[in-house]
């Protein structure tokens, strides 16, 4: 696994299904990019909707990274610890956050099990993170600037050594800037920004 900074996390690259048949039970797993806690229980759900004729929809959502980490499982009525943990063991396995993941269980007649249930639930969730797909994202900070015509370009100047964006512009009696910078990057920024200026409560 790469390493990456401080401000970048790995997350999933879009939504995926899919489905795995174990002895006679069908596996539904469900995965989506989530940005909350209040965005992935919606989406569970969703799912539980969906599916509510299955005999069990188990889940497991990690969002957030470092100190705002926030994670959490259930299994839906499988015996404890073999369905939400191991959901939740896949996605930290593969190193992803900001990411909910749906397993959904119509059960075929046989029973896996302990550890059959956890190699179902923890496969399931694995192969749809991977179908998915995984991307690095880089956290990213926005600077709210007012400053002269005289200093646009130096302004500018800095904003193409910090690999920023302006992501929005107004120019009126001074010229006022939105910029976009990595996050590990915006309290240097700043202070060579605050000389030529004047940053607002946002930036």
């Amino acid at each position: 696994m790469e390493q990456m900074a401080s401000d970048q996390f790995r997350t999933v690259t879009g939504s995926a299904v899919t489905r795995a048949l174990i002895q006679r039970s069908e596996f539904l797993a469900h995965v989506r990019p989530v940005q909350r806690e209040e965005e992935a229980r919606v989406f569970i759900a969703e799912i539980a909707d969906q599916h509510k004729q299955a005999t069990h929809n188990c889940w497991a959502f990690r969002v957030g990274w470092g100190t705002g980490e926030i994670s959490n499982c259930d299994d839906d009525g499988e015996p404890r610890g073999t369905a939400g943990k191991p959901i939740l063991g896949a996605i930290f396995s593969k190193g992803v956050t900001n990411v909910a993941v749906v397993v959904t269980r119509y059960f075929g007649g046989r029973k896996l099990g302990i550890r059959g249930l956890i190699e179902a639930y923890g496969g399931a969730a694995a192969d749809a993170i991977q179908l998915a797909g995984v991307k690095v994202e880089t956290v990213t900070v926005e600077i709210h600037f007012n400053c002269q015509y005289s200093v646009v370009n130096q302004v500018l100047y800095l904003v193409n050594r910090y690999q920023a964006q302006v992501v929005d512009s107004t120019y009126g009696a001074d010229v006022e800037l939105i910029i976009r910078v990595r996050q590990r990057d915006a309290q240097q920024m700043r202070e060579i920004l605050n000389p030529l200026g004047l940053m607002s409560a946002r930036g």
